[in-house]
């Protein structure tokens, strides 16, 4: 680590893996920017840092939003220390199949996942490309490679990919490393709500998973957090470009 501890922003922080990941870079020692839509949702995350003897800032932003997200950053700038780590986390969902899906359905899951990544990544890359050092992890999800129910969701994040590979080759002469993570299922919120739509009993959900998972268990936030942490440490320096699934077992 440089003598001056890193800073990161971690986007959708208030709960499961964006609240996982922070912890975890805390623990690596960053100071880290928990950035929700509401500056309220984040106080569990940075009290459980600051608890740990980290430093944590809370900040709240709508992350498709150009002005909330270039004074966020500002703010994080002013009172942690310049970003040099960016992990684009911040999703929602909002799945229908095909026909019944509403333009504020795609729009609404675009805005967050796409715009919200351009806008941070954008307003962000100015401090790593000044200092010649940073680190992006965006979130994908397997479901990239397709899911019933979610035509917005999978673009979104197979768009994700193809941002992730773009701006590590634009990125990479700064010293700038760029890469994406896709999760499997994780046991979260958002997995959670998945089931009470299909109205499926979530321990059933969690189950019917795992048996489809190589490993046999469903995975937790903290797995996704493990990966992020090693993607924004020193020695990730080299590993640029790549998608990695944490699916607990092979993808396409």
């Amino acid at each position: 680590m440089s003598e001056e501890p890193r800073v990161a922003i971690v986007t959708g922080a208030a709960r499961g893996i964006g609240a996982a990941t922070a912890r975890r870079l805390a623990a690596d020692g960053m100071a880290v920017a928990v950035v929700d839509i509401e500056e309220a949702a984040t106080k569990e995350t940075v009290d459980a840092i600051a608890g740990a003897g980290g430093r944590a800032l809370g900040v709240g932003a709508d992350v498709s939003d150009r002005d909330q997200v270039e004074a966020a950053v500002a703010r994080v700038a002013a009172e942690l220390g310049a970003p040099t780590v960016l992990v684009n986390n911040a999703g929602v969902l909002r799945d229908n199949l095909l026909f019944k899906m509403t333009n504020a359905d795609w729009d609404t899951v675009m805005g967050v996942h796409l715009r919200g990544a351009f806008l941070f990544s954008q307003a962000a890359q100015k401090h790593m490309v000044d200092r010649k050092w940073g680190r992006i992890v965006n979130l994908s999800s397997t479901s990239a490679l397709g899911n019933r129910g979610q035509a917005n969701y999978a673009a979104a994040k197979a768009g994700l990919q193809g941002f992730t590979k773009t701006l590590a080759i634009e990125l990479g002469p700064f010293g700038v490393t760029v890469n994406a993570v896709a999760p499997g299922f994780i046991v979260t919120d958002m997995t959670a709500a998945t089931a009470a739509r299909m109205k499926v009993d979530f321990d059933d959900f969690q189950k019917h998973a795992a048996a489809e998972i190589p490993v046999r268990r469903p995975g937790r936030p903290e797995d996704v957090g493990h990966t992020i942490s090693f993607l924004t440490s020193e020695g990730a320096g080299f590993v640029s470009g790549q998608v990695i699934y944490v699916a607990g077992g092979p993808r396409d």
